[in-house]
């Protein structure tokens, strides 16, 4: 080997030892930094004509862990996920109270009762009936309340769904930007780890509002994408935007320069948790919380229909139906009693309805038929001038004339579950500005009711709130109720590729998402009217968010009740006096007794949240409910602390792999002082021969 060759391997040693002593010198300088990852000098050989000519320096390198890597950020997605439902779900938790106190909402049931019980016993007392009243109305209040709570909850969902994707929107254009200044630093052989490990911070704080796969840029940075894949920054960032609208499920669109919005999918970070509440959580309470409501109420009204005023009222309006006459009448059996009476009680006129003889009989004489189509005229004749029946916008009411009062007898007439008397809302304690109730009583052979042409427009989404599909079906020309569930069922149609709607025997419609979407429905717009009622088919079956959700706000109490406590009704009508005998009696507590009662009666509940349909007393489903929500949060907790152990676990293993050992840089420091000295020492013994050789000249 010739001297200059000796020369030049030993001043690319020299070079080498030196960035080596850098890096080693970096990495010590740097041992508290957060996020700084270790790095090393990359080497080759240098090779000259086939001859090893000392070694080249190509760069520095990050110590990094690709796997680890990932391995943290999944756990921090996981973790900020679970950490955001936990937290609210805890909130939420908190709003129904203390089950050990008090004024835990679900312990006024037993004040309700208890309440009813007190008034029994002296049925002439407004004292106690005010109270009894005012403790159901706590319970409407309480409930509304909570319901407005949570309503709050779901708008700070949507301020820190916005927030959050503002800031993601930010660190992916940092990123991006950072993917250049790394790509012309390796171009021209610099060290870019600087860069990188700023970068690799934003990653992570990316990681923590979104779930992400990173992989390797082409010539050195990063590309993120989402979960289904969608190239989010790398060579150009995207704007992502939140899309929110009141009763549909928000989601995430991306948009590129030039490009249309498309649709992200979210597995984890703290933005799918907080879609998880707004979307899901939060509006699942919200139904079930409207489901338990309507069960009191259903339970409350039952007794309140089977009992009648003193003297009774000189008319009874019932609740907006949502039906025409002929179908809210067909499909009632057994018999019911409506009786006009005077001012004491004694029966001047009787109507017998006979639902599975379709007959009418008056004052115990000789059947009359009649049909379901003209029920109010029919009614009307029998009470032979001393009354009338109407049906107007899909209410039911009977009116006595000439100072009579009117009062009815529950008998063992039934339609979904319900007497005659509350089917129609007769007398109902606990009235609803709404329907009150989804159990339409409607079978698949019943006429469905709204016009052919009609359209409704329903969104398909998955539960992190991405739209699959807007779906507008058109109510078929086909007129029975199995027609228009063929349509909504309908898999080009109609949401048949995403799940079935079917109709339980309440007359309940009710949508199921299948596997594995488990897709959910909102309602975009809807321009049906069932019978020329108002009522749409959203409103009449609880169909989406926007309905079910607020359905809890349109209880209230009777308002002639509470203005006056003694037209809340506690006698029961008996049939069975002589004639000239008050058949309504002051003193009569057996509505009363039914009303303290009525909790533990079993009543139809629907599907909601995340309960599935169910036969039970409201008491137990005020357990199972208050169980349930329990559950939610103690699980949320659960999963939480689960995902935050995994992260402390990734973080120790990348940390251990990616930061600064002191020992191990100390070593590297002497390999390299050592190598810097042996390659000067060949210089030094080079130069000192090339003097001999001149001094030999």
């Amino acid at each position: 080997m010739s001297l200059t060759a000796t020369l030049l391997t030993a001043n690319s040693g020299l070079q080498a030892a030196q960035m080596g002593l850098r890096a080693v010198s970096d990495n010590i300088a740097n041992v508290n930094t957060p996020g700084y990852v270790r790095k090393t000098v990359l080497q080759e050989p240098r090779v000259v004509a086939g001859q090893g000519m000392g070694v080249n320096v190509t760069g520095t390198k990050r110590l990094t862990d690709q796997y680890l890597e990932l391995a943290s950020q999944t756990a921090t997605s996981e973790s900020t996920r679970w950490g955001a439902i936990s937290q609210y779900m805890d909130t939420a938790q908190g709003l129904f109270g203390d089950p050990t106190s008090d004024s835990f909402f679900f312990k006024r049931l037993d004040t309700i009762y208890a309440g009813f019980a007190a008034a029994a016993n002296d049925p002439s007392s407004s004292l106690l009936r005010g109270q009894a009243i005012a403790n159901v109305q706590d319970l409407l209040s309480e409930s509304q309340r909570i319901n407005g709570q949570l309503s709050s909850l779901s708008d700070t969902m949507d301020s820190r769904i916005a927030a959050d994707v503002s800031q993601v929107n930010d660190l992916l254009g940092r990123i991006n930007s950072l993917n250049g200044d790394i790509v012309r630093a390796n171009l021209v052989q610099q060290d870019a780890s600087g860069a990188e490990n700023i970068q690799s911070q934003l990653v992570d704080q990316l990681t923590q509002l979104v779930g992400v796969r990173v992989s390797p840029h082409a010539g050195g940075g990063v590309d993120i994408r989402s979960a289904d894949g969608l190239l989010l920054a790398g060579d150009g960032a995207v704007k992502l935007v939140y899309n929110a609208t009141k009763g549909t499920p928000g989601n995430i669109t991306a948009v590129s320069d030039g490009g249309a919005p498309q649709p992200l999918q979210l597995d984890s970070g703290e933005i799918r948790g907080l879609l998880d509440l707004r979307n899901t959580k939060l509006p699942a309470l919200s139904d079930q919380l409207g489901e338990f409501i309507q069960g009191v109420a259903d339970q409350l009204n039952a007794a309140s229909n089977d009992a009648n005023r003193v003297p009774p009222p000189a008319s009874l309006t019932g609740r907006n139906t949502g039906l025409d006459l002929g179908t809210a009448l067909s499909g009632f059996t057994g018999q019911t009693t409506v009786a006009l009476t005077d001012s004491s009680g004694v029966i001047q006129r009787r109507v017998t309805i006979d639902f599975d003889a379709m007959t009418m009989s008056v004052d115990g004489g000789g059947p009359t038929g009649f049909s379901a189509s003209s029920f109010d005229s029919d009614l009307t004749s029998a009470l032979g001038g001393m009354g009338s029946a109407s049906f107007t916008n899909g209410a039911l009411q009977i009116s006595a004339s000439g100072g009579l009062g009117v009062a009815t007898d529950a008998g063992t007439s039934q339609k979904a579950g319900r007497s005659f008397s509350q089917f129609f809302g007769l007398n109902d304690l606990v009235r609803s500005t709404g329907l009150g109730t989804y159990a339409t009583g409607l079978t698949a052979t019943d006429p469905h009711g709204f016009n052919p042409g009609d359209t409704i427009t329903m969104r398909v989404s998955q539960p992190d709130g991405k739209t699959l599909q807007d779906v507008t079906v058109t109510v078929p020309a086909g007129g029975q109720m199995s027609d228009l569930v063929a349509a909504l069922n309908n898999s080009t149609t109609g949401v048949g590729l995403y799940g079935q709607f079917s109709l339980d025997a309440q007359g309940r419609l009710a949508f199921t998402g299948s596997p594995p979407t488990n897709a959910t429905l909102s309602v975009v717009k809807d321009n049906t009217d069932r019978a020329g009622s108002g009522v749409s088919m959203s409103e009449l079956f609880g169909i989406g968010a926007a309905q079910r959700t607020t359905r809890v706000n349109e209880f209230k109490i009777d308002p002639a009740a509470a203005a006056d406590p003694s037209k809340l009704g506690f006698a029961q009508l008996d049939l069975n006096v002589a004639a000239g005998t008050p058949s309504l009696r002051p003193g009569d507590a057996r509505g009363a007794l039914a009303l303290a009662a009525s909790g533990d009666v079993a009543n139809s509940f629907g599907a909601a949240g995340g309960s599935s349909s169910s036969n039970m007393t409201v008491s137990r489903y005020a357990s199972e409910f208050s169980g349930s929500i329990a559950r939610d949060a103690a699980d949320a907790q659960s999963r939480k602390e689960s995902a935050d152990a995994v992260k402390t676990e990734a973080d120790a293993r990348r940390q251990s792999a990616e930061s600064v050992n002191l020992d191990e840089e100390l070593v590297n420091l002497t390999t390299y002082q050592q190598a810097f000295s042996a390659s000067a020492r060949v210089i030094s013994a080079a130069k000192e021969l090339f003097d001999v050789l001149t001094n030999m000249i």
